[in-house]
């Protein structure tokens, strides 16, 4: 590892290592990682928190200058040759002098229905868990469909990569296969930092006076903030949180996109503020809360020195907003963007950090502060062009959550495109679409009228507006014309004697009793 002054202040790890055995350096945890490693042994072998993904190549591969590809990347990296210990009671991040990656090959090409049999591939290799402790965090598999026809499945754990270090890989992985292609060494230069000299930074540098500024904030931003966003669910809360899931793909059109932009820039707010709103606006609707609680992942990358490093340096911004009062959509849209940008001037507590300082009530049934995540992402190139050869990124699940739901978005030249991931012991799919069905038509009556109360914006869809008020009112029946409607009811006192027959103010009264 080299050890480097940083011209922004970050101190890097000291010239001698804490602990050090032959070529090998043990260092501290960030923040982060130390979170999702209590996570793991707590419930061994999770799949919860793996990045699995993929890229499709199409045209003339060379598998041998691929997996050198690969296998320098790990070399630069410190952090994809790194396994998680307990020293002294603990938890320490040990950094392997080398680790080589395999990248077997699976021949699917006789295979009649090779997209079928690659899919089960990848979904069994989503749920292949790591073992922290012995490692390696990497994994990498080729998929030939074809002889012009490949897929590369990549695994890789959170707790040493995130959203940011996949464009990284895949940014080296192209310059470097086009080098190895053409017989010439990595034009990468070596990397002056590697992430265990920020983590040493970070647990350096967040005490004292800079950490109880960032303290003094958060204290005051989340004083008596709900433990729970009680969501009306499918099925009962379990007493221990799972992290069963499914996630589902949506998009909303063009126009939306557009006039979202617009009324954004009229309250000189963010796109993300607006939508963030809209979201907030949405689950107070669905829970009747007024303080609403949703966690933020930003990318924590606001120094230069770690831009072009692999690892976790992902954060969550805890965004509160006041709901009460039935403000108007602007009145909101302000509301959220001033907490929004009191999240980003303190955005430097690491979320598992504030968690141990503020000693939120906790429950084995969901997560601190927040169960409801919301995220819109940059648009990222996903289409790739090398010598001969095509390449283009594509996701993976892994049929789990971390959160209750988790709404994912990024907007694209054809309008927003969306993930929903959501715990499937709390939610049915039929629920998640209605979710999502209200999210696109309250945003859709946010911007058509922005000073309309946020109670009375819209939520019903054109189905549900049918099924209400035509399908489920079509309630004509025929009668017998000999009777009087005093006999009719007699004889539905007859049938149903125990029925609510009328409700008012929280009273109610059955026909037995109306008679």
């Amino acid at each position: 590892m080299m050890k480097v002054d940083s011209p922004i202040g970050i101190s890097v790890a000291p010239g001698t290592p804490e602990i050090e055995s032959e070529n090998t350096y043990v260092f501290p945890l960030t923040f982060a990682q130390q979170r999702l490693w209590f996570l793991e042994q707590l419930e061994p072998h999770a799949t919860a928190y793996l990045i699995p993904w993929s890229i499709r190549m199409n045209g003339t591969l060379n598998v041998s200058a691929l997996r050198d590809s690969l296998n320098e990347i790990v070399r630069r990296h410190e952090i994809l040759r790194t396994t998680f210990s307990s020293v002294d009671g603990q938890p320490t991040q040990v950094v392997a002098p080398s680790v080589y990656i395999p990248l077997p090959v699976v021949d699917l090409s006789e295979f009649t229905e090779r997209e079928k049999e690659a899919q089960q591939l990848a979904a069994a290799e989503a749920q292949t868990p790591f073992d922290l402790k012995t490692g390696p965090l990497v994994r990498a598999q080729l998929l030939r469909l074809a002889a012009e026809d490949h897929i590369l499945l990549l695994t890789m754990h959170h707790i040493m990569f995130d959203g940011w270090s996949r464009r990284i890989l895949v940014r080296e992985l192209a310059t470097l296969y086009e080098a190895y292609c053409g017989g010439k060494p990595s034009p990468l230069r070596d990397l002056n930092l590697q992430y265990a000299d920020y983590a040493v930074w970070q647990r350096n540098n967040l005490q004292g006076q800079i950490l109880e500024r960032q303290l003094a904030y958060w204290r005051a931003q989340l004083a008596g903030a709900p433990a729970s966003l009680d969501l009306p669910t499918d099925q009962p809360r379990p007493a221990v949180q799972t992290f069963r899931g499914a996630a589902k793909l949506f998009t909303f059109s063009k126009t939306l996109s557009e006039q979202l932009n617009a009324l954004s820039r009229q309250q000189t707010a963010t796109l993300f503020m607006t939508l963030l709103a809209g979201f907030q606006a949405l689950l107070s609707r669905w829970s009747g809360q007024e303080d609403i609680v949703v966690g933020a992942p930003i990318a924590n990358r606001n120094r230069t020195e770690i831009e072009d490093l692999i690892g976790l340096f992902a954060n969550t911004l805890v965004l509160r907003t006041d709901v009460s009062g039935n403000p108007s959509f602007r009145a909101l849209l302000g509301r959220v963007k001033e907490v929004a940008l009191g999240g980003y001037a303190h955005q430097d507590m690491p979320f598992e950090k504030l968690v141990e300082e503020l000693r939120p009530e906790r429950s084995l049934s969901h997560n601190p502060l927040f169960q409801v995540m919301f995220s819109l992402q940059n648009a990222t190139r996903r289409d790739f062009e090398l010598p001969g050869l095509k390449l283009k990124l594509q996701g993976s699940g892994t049929g789990t959550a971390k959160f209750d739901i988790s709404l994912f978005m990024v907007e694209r030249h054809e309008g927003f495109r969306g993930r929903v991931e959501y715990n499937t012991d709390l939610f049915d799919d039929a629920t998640i679409d209605r979710l999502l069905g209200h999210f696109q038509v309250l945003l859709e009556g946010a911007v058509a009228n922005p000073d309309q109360p946020v109670s009375e914006l819209p939520l019903l869809t054109e189905a549900e507006r049918e099924r209400l008020l035509v399908e489920w009112n079509d309630t004509q029946a025929e009668h017998p014309r000999t009777q009087c409607l005093h006999q009719l009811f007699e004889a539905q006192v007859e049938r149903t004697p125990h029925a609510v027959a009328g409700c008012f103010d929280q009273q109610s009264l059955t026909y037995g009793e109306l008679n």
